[in-house]
């Protein structure tokens, strides 16, 4: 049966960014349709782990600063040693810093690239090298953004660091198929979160933004469980490098 395809029992996720936002929406969805977590943040996850539990799953807390890659390795380990195995990565921990492109500072442009980008493509190796360890294949699924395809404002590091996720996933794509990995990524829309709390705090940008969108409204974590679970689960075996804009209708504007 098809819907068999989209459960995802007895698979591992190791999902960043999970305490709260987006991250926490999706390893909820993968929850809901069977995996146990890992989920990594700078901080506690007390309210995604509770979740996951009172859906019948495993939830194991990491907490470190992905602005290194010094954690890369251990999270890796602590997933296989908690639950025995590795199966999906869902890499979307990411910051973002608005600043005048004329005034934007090194500092800015460093921490978005470490986190957005550079520990992102050593998070997917480290967990592809694990993969083809266990010779299961695996899914990974990057964040990107509407402005992996555009150019927006005032978010220089941002918009080159997402542009980066949506061409690292095209090239791990081509390179790990042949090991049964699947690479993908979900580019959400205008959602609502810590990220777009100041957008959502001017009247103006926001009316502006919530007029061109199809849909009339924010994105909401919960939009991407659907997506997250597809790329994560047997029914997208054959999808490879493809990014999926789940932006109420954003980009067909």
């Amino acid at each position: 049966m098809i819907l068999d395809l989209f459960k995802l029992d007895g698979k591992v996720a190791v999902v960043t960014g999970a305490s709260t936002g987006l991250g926490q929406g999706m390893a909820c969805g993968l929850a809901e349709a069977g995996a146990d977590l890992v989920g990594v943040d700078c901080v506690e996850a007390p309210a995604t782990a509770a979740q996951v539990e009172q859906l019948g799953r495993r939830f194991h807390g990491i907490v470190c600063d992905l602005r290194s890659t010094e954690p890369v390795e251990r999270i890796v380990r602590e997933a296989v040693t908690t639950f025995g195995r590795l199966d999906i990565l869902v890499n979307n921990a990411g910051i973002i810093r608005r600043e005048d492109a004329l005034t934007f500072t090194e500092q800015d442009w460093d921490d978005v690239m470490a986190i957005n980008a550079k520990t992102t493509f050593f998070l997917c190796q480290a967990a592809a090298r694990q993969f083809v360890k266990q010779g299961s294949g695996g899914k990974i699924v990057n964040i990107a953004s509407m402005l992996s395809f555009q150019g927006g404002i005032r978010v220089p590091s941002y918009t080159a660091s997402k542009s980066a996720v949506m061409g690292i996933t095209r090239l791990l794509a081509n390179e790990w198929a042949k090991h049964g990995i699947n690479v993908n990524a979900i580019a959400p829309g205008y959602m609502a979160t810590n990220n777009t709390a100041p957008l959502r705090a001017d009247p103006v940008r926001s009316a502006d933004i919530l007029a061109r969108i199809p849909a009339g409204r924010w994105g909401l974590p919960e939009d991407l469980k659907g997506p997250v679970v597809f790329l994560a689960s047997e029914a997208s075996t054959y999808l490879n490098g493809y990014t999926v804009a789940v932006d109420g209708g954003w980009l067909a504007r």
